[in-house]
């Protein structure tokens, strides 16, 4: 049986990341697929990368990652803040420079609810004075 050794939630606009770290050697898994294939963007396989370089984890644990909800970037975002918040629970520790780099908080901004009378959130309808 393969035990869990910690386990975090991240949260990005309407995405959320159920994480948990493994003993391994590094593999990290997105819905079942590898994390290469699930993100076809380089940029944010890099992204949700840091968090392990900056604690010095890289290639020490297999990490498997649930997400749902949102866009990639999206889901991207929750990966990033899930493992950030699973290496924490791992490791106390790893707390001062996850926090220095800004993992650990939630970015809370999501999109804005379109208003009745108005053609989005923001945006008005065309004023015809004639």
């Amino acid at each position: 049986m393969i035990k869990n050794l910690a386990h975090g939630t991240g949260r990005r606009k309407t995405s959320s990341a159920r994480v948990y770290l493994r003993q391994g050697k590094g593999d990290i898994k997105v819905n079942g697929k590898d994390i290469k294939e699930f993100f076809p963007i380089e940029q944010q396989v890099t992204m949700i990368r840091q968090p392990l370089v900056v604690s010095d984890a890289d290639g020490k644990y297999d990490i498997l990652i649930n997400v749902k909800g949102g866009g990639i970037t999206g889901q991207a975002g929750a990966c990033l803040h899930g493992i950030s918040r699973a290496l924490v629970d791992l490791d106390e520790s790893n707390r001062p420079t996850l926090k220095a780099n800004g993992f650990l908080t939630r970015d809370s901004r999501m999109v804005e609810r379109k208003k009745y009378g108005q053609r989005g959130a923001r945006r008005k309808f065309q004023f015809s004075k004639r």
